[in-house]
């Protein structure tokens, strides 16, 4: 398996998505990928904790760029289903860091999860995902 570090790539190269979230990449290779964010207030709930919507965009843009890092070539990946368990609340100012491996990588769907935690070490959220995978046929 390919362990060449492709995370200064995707930070030079982020999808303006994922630079809006303020997306780093840390570590990205085909096997995990590792993330942070910087919870600011425009990525907040009322009570100045990030929006459950922030941390799964997060996590889906992790488990896409893993599944983007293992496509075969001419193939385009897509998310179709996303499951999210919320454990705790990350107080704005802080890093939500995200560690993402792969559960299953097959011809035509890849499965990703997705373990987002505080800076204190804590569990924050799980995000499953599945990538279907399609070939770009002319």
């Amino acid at each position: 398996m390919d362990d060449e570090n492709y995370a200064d790539a995707f930070n030079g190269n982020n999808t303006p998505f994922a630079k809006l979230l303020g997306v780093t990449m840390t570590l990205a290779t085909k096997s995990r990928l590792e993330g942070e964010i910087i919870v600011r207030p425009d990525l907040c709930t009322i009570p100045g904790t990030i929006h459950g919507g922030a941390l799964m965009a997060f996590a889906d843009n992790m488990g896409a760029t893993g599944a983007y890092l293992n496509l075969p070539e001419g193939a385009v990946t897509s998310t179709i289903e996303s499951k999210t368990n919320m454990f705790r609340p990350i107080p704005k100012g802080q890093k939500a860091f995200a560690v993402t491996t792969p559960i299953n990588i097959g011809r035509t769907l890849q499965v990703w999860q997705t373990h987002i935690t505080r800076e204190d070490g804590k569990l924050a959220a799980i995000v499953t995902q599945t990538q279907i995978i399609q070939l770009n046929r002319a």
